[in-house]
């Protein structure tokens, strides 16, 4: 059976150049569309195999969209393409669980590779963002409870669950700025860049480690 395929890209000409080349391959595409929204629309309405999705598009981005799909648990999964080789997307992608993040200038000649290793529930990056990831620094479970507090770790285990500042501070019964101040040694023990989302991220791509 063929592998159907939602695009979606706020550029008409990749839209269509991307969209072209996959139907001549014999992918069936069952819709195109210009903006995340009705990219979402659609996936909803005709359940694909997969959505390739450009990160950048008006009224929801590529990274909201593979959120709603992880938030519903649908069975579509997500490509994104874009020019960003940011690191902080990349992480995003991760905790989205998107199977496949290509670099624009290759995307057609990495598309195909991507979807074969999507079909085997394999996830693909483009070798320089793989480069990046591969880069990281990899923790193992005695680690990070040598390298953490207590409750640092606790704390990060609340944040791989997705609870706020105060949230966590009523669990733990402590206030919003101590809670701040654990995140806050957490991240320089970890090395993480020091923006907002940081931990959040990392603690969402390493639930197996607490």
């Amino acid at each position: 059976m063929s592998t159907s395929i939602v695009i979606a890209d706020d550029h008409p000409l990749m839209l269509r150049g991307l969209s072209d080349f996959l139907s001549s391959k014999g992918y069936t595409i069952l819709g195109k569309a210009e903006d995340g929204q009705s990219a979402y629309n659609l996936i909803i309405k005709n359940k694909p195999d997969i959505a390739i999705l450009d990160i950048r598009m008006p009224y929801l981005t590529g990274l909201d969209v593979a959120e709603q799909c992880q938030k519903h648990e649908l069975d579509t999964k997500v490509i994104l393409i874009t020019f960003d080789n940011e690191e902080t997307l990349f992480d995003k992608a991760k905790a989205f669980n998107v199977y496949g993040y290509i670099l624009k200038e290759f995307a057609i000649e990495e598309i195909e590779i991507c979807i074969s290793h999507v079909k085997k529930n394999e996830k693909y990056f483009s070798e320089e963002i793989a480069s990046y990831l591969n880069s990281k620094i990899k923790y193992s479970n005695a680690h990070i409870k040598d390298l953490l507090t207590k409750t640092e770790l606790k704390v990060v285990k609340l944040l791989s669950k997705n609870k706020s500042n105060q949230e966590i501070a009523d669990t733990l019964q402590s206030s919003v700025r101590t809670i701040e101040k654990h995140r806050s040694n957490t991240v320089k023990k970890l090395k993480l860049q020091k923006s907002h989302n940081a931990l959040m991220l990392w603690a969402n791509m390493n639930k197996e480690l607490f």
